[in-house]
């Protein structure tokens, strides 16, 4: 089962901007992890940024800092960059071809925001018929306040995982994932120590 890693919106504005990601503890350094082994086991990495069109755009807007990729995720090697403009991955975007040129057939979600562009971007996967699996702890949320209502980011994050289980994804646990996924590699590459990292 050929997998590509989706690395989702993984931008400035979600640590200094006005949309900080508080829930689950660790989920950077856990988008980092998989990174690494994506890297180690030879499978695609998919860097995706979001950009809000317009001057008055309320946050990613283009060329600001808070727009551009985390530097620790954008200095990491990746297949692809995407660019999109909705929630959704696959919308107005080259993905879906980009997966099935290049034979994958299961995706795997990491990023921000649970509840919105990786819940989104699962959903499209799983209507078009790619597996799917979303990282309980290397996906993350924050509090949310609106007219219908307010929910922690730790509520809002386990409603996300609890519908996705239901038919969309199969989720999993960062760690859960690296031994689904790991394979050891050659003694004269890199390799992944005890924990599961790359070293």
């Amino acid at each position: 089962m050929k997998r590509a890693l989706l690395v989702i919106d993984v931008q400035n504005e979600y640590f200094v901007g006005k949309l900080p990601i508080s829930y689950p503890s660790n989920h950077l350094s856990n988008i980092l992890r998989v990174m690494d082994v994506a890297v180690q086991q030879n499978m695609p990495i998919i860097l995706v940024q979001h950009t809000f069109a317009g001057d008055d755009a309320p946050f990613f807007k283009r060329d600001s800092y808070e727009w551009q990729l985390h530097p620790e995720v954008g200095d990491r090697h990746s297949d692809l960059q995407l660019e999109k403009n909705y929630p959704g991955c696959f919308t107005g975007t080259e993905l879906e071809a980009w997966l099935r040129s290049h034979g994958i057939e299961t995706v795997v979600i990491a990023g921000y925001m649970s509840h919105m562009c990786c819940d989104t971007t699962a959903r499209q996967a799983m209507h078009l018929d790619f597996a799917v699996e979303f990282l309980s702890d290397a996906t993350g949320t924050l509090p949310v306040s609106n007219g219908a209502g307010s929910v922690t980011g730790e509520e809002m994050h386990r409603s996300i995982l609890v519908a996705q289980q239901m038919m969309i994804s199969q989720v999993m646990t960062t760690d859960e994932w690296v031994d689904r996924v790991y394979v050891p590699a050659r003694l004269d590459a890199p390799h992944l120590s005890e924990d599961r990292t790359l070293v």
